[in-house]
């Protein structure tokens, strides 16, 4: 019996054997690595990881799925399988001193906290591959000016190197999706790319995005003045979708200056 998709948990199966090659030539599994797949669902994925790695964490929080997935892998070594909400999962704690690589095809409905989860656990992962929504990949991706530049893009190139790699079209998925699908490859960076407090440059990104279209001036008053801003290099009636990652971290130093005279 076929299992029912659930709308709940924003689950769409991926069918398309293609796109399943595709992803795993894309993750490249080693045989010494440690992947983790976050969702498995009926676990079309985790047969062809499974078929090239020693070993393999799934997180899947439907316990119907947990319990095919089970029956199906339970004598394959190497694979664990963990019925859990992968945005409380402490991901990072399966790593036992080594880097994980991570996998997912990730429900759209959560794809936004479950990044910021795991980016927070960045220094763990050698590398992460995701099925998403295209536009939370575009945004992964874009740079100052793009219409898709905000708050996501900063946070995710600060801790990790984006590429998109192709689309994916919804006939690939059952029930078909109403959105194109895209995956992405997330290399977090050996060292940040720029130098400021994580803490508090998502302070300071968050509230400059918060109402996208004020000058910096206005978005960040409560966090910086006029003489802050023009002392880290930048012009107060700028909007924040034409600062780059640096200018963002002079503004997040500023901020720490403030707050630790």
């Amino acid at each position: 019996m076929n299992h029912i998709p659930r709308k709940r948990f924003g689950q769409n199966f991926l069918r398309d054997d293609t796109v399943v090659h595709r992803i795993v030539m894309a993750v490249n599994p080693r045989p010494g690595d440690h992947l983790v797949e976050i969702g498995p669902g009926e676990g079309v994925m985790t047969a062809a990881l499974l078929g090239r790695s020693a070993r393999l964490d799934a997180i899947e929080i439907d316990r119907d799925l947990v319990a095919r997935l089970s029956q199906r892998f339970a004598e394959r070594p190497g694979f664990r399988l963990h019925a859990a909400d992968a945005l409380k999962f402490d991901i990072a704690g399966l790593s036992e001193g080594g880097k994980l690589r991570i996998v997912g095809n990730l429900p759209y409905n959560i794809s936004t906290p479950l990044l910021f989860h795991l980016l927070a656990a960045a220094d763990r992962i050698e590398d992460m591959h995701f099925m998403l929504q295209r536009e939370v990949v575009d945004r992964l991706c874009a740079g100052p000016g793009e219409p898709d530049y905000g708050r996501l893009s900063l946070m995710a190139q600060y801790r990790c190197r984006a590429e998109k790699l192709f689309e994916v079209p919804p006939e690939s998925f059952q029930p078909p999706p109403r959105v194109m699908s895209a995956v992405v490859r997330l290399t977090p960076h050996a060292e940040p790319p720029v130098t400021a407090d994580a803490v508090t440059l998502g302070q300071v990104v968050a509230a400059a995005f918060a109402q996208r279209r004020k000058t910096l001036r206005n978005a960040l008053r409560h966090l910086l003045d006029e003489a802050d801003l023009l002392a880290a290099g930048i012009d107060p009636g700028a909007r924040a979708e034409t600062l780059d990652l640096a200018a963002f971290a002079g503004l997040a130093r500023r901020l720490s200056q403030r707050q630790n005279p």
